[in-house]
């Protein structure tokens, strides 16, 4: 199945526009103070939500604003922390494929990636995604904060269990060899790093993003 495309509107960037693919967009801004950009599944809806701007787009859609009870670290951040690691998976819903990784947030420099793995679900990406930057930055002595955009895989780390409802298969059992090891990690280890839920209405798209969506 052919992946959808996706447009992106910078509203506030180096270079403000429409842009065709993600990393055009991400190359406007990333290290940019406050940018302000955002994914659309036509061009026609980016082009509106361009032409508009950021503050009446929001205006009109109020309901994208909210984020749950998950919050960032200040109601009024306009931008992330950039000296950070962000996470995200890729899951195919037709072959069931998942992959994940976790990169710097404010340069998108690739620090670890996991997959393709079979049988697997886009919540248990996101999971191992967030065990697997905690530990990294565990060995590295560091307590930088963590991004994801997935209030799923941030509720099963803070439960320090997966409840995901897939079932274990001959084809997926690295899958749950690596989430029992995850939670094996998380009941036995401490940490202070912030885990962080990405502002997407308002950032965008995840850095570590796989642009897939």
């Amino acid at each position: 199945m052919p992946e959808k495309k996706k447009y992106y509107v910078v509203w506030k960037g180096f270079v403000c526009g429409v842009y065709e693919d993600w990393e055009s967009c991400k190359a406007q801004v990333t290290g940019f103070a406050g940018a302000k950009y955002k994914a659309f599944p036509s061009k026609l809806e980016a082009d509106q939500a361009f032409n508009d701007g950021y503050e009446l787009y929001y205006q009109k859609n109020p309901i994208e604003q909210k984020e749950g009870k998950f919050r960032f670290l200040s109601d009024k951040d306009e931008q992330p922390v950039w000296d950070s690691i962000s996470v995200d998976a890729a899951w195919n819903s037709v072959t069931k494929v998942m992959e994940y990784r976790g990169v710097k947030t404010a340069t998108g420099e690739l620090l670890f990636h996991k997959g393709p793995f079979e049988g697997a679900s886009n919540n248990i990406g996101e999971f191992l995604a967030l065990v697997h930057g905690l530990a990294y930055l565990k060995q590295r002595n560091s307590n930088l904060p963590i991004y994801s955009d997935s209030i799923t895989g941030i509720a099963w780390v803070r439960a320090k269990k997966h409840k995901s409802v897939v079932l274990p298969t001959e084809k997926n059992a690295v899958i749950f060899d690596l989430l029992q090891r995850a939670e094996t990690w998380l009941r036995s280890n401490t940490y202070s790093n912030p885990i962080i839920k990405w502002n997407t209405p308002l950032w965008g798209e995840i850095p570590a993003d796989f642009g897939r969506k």
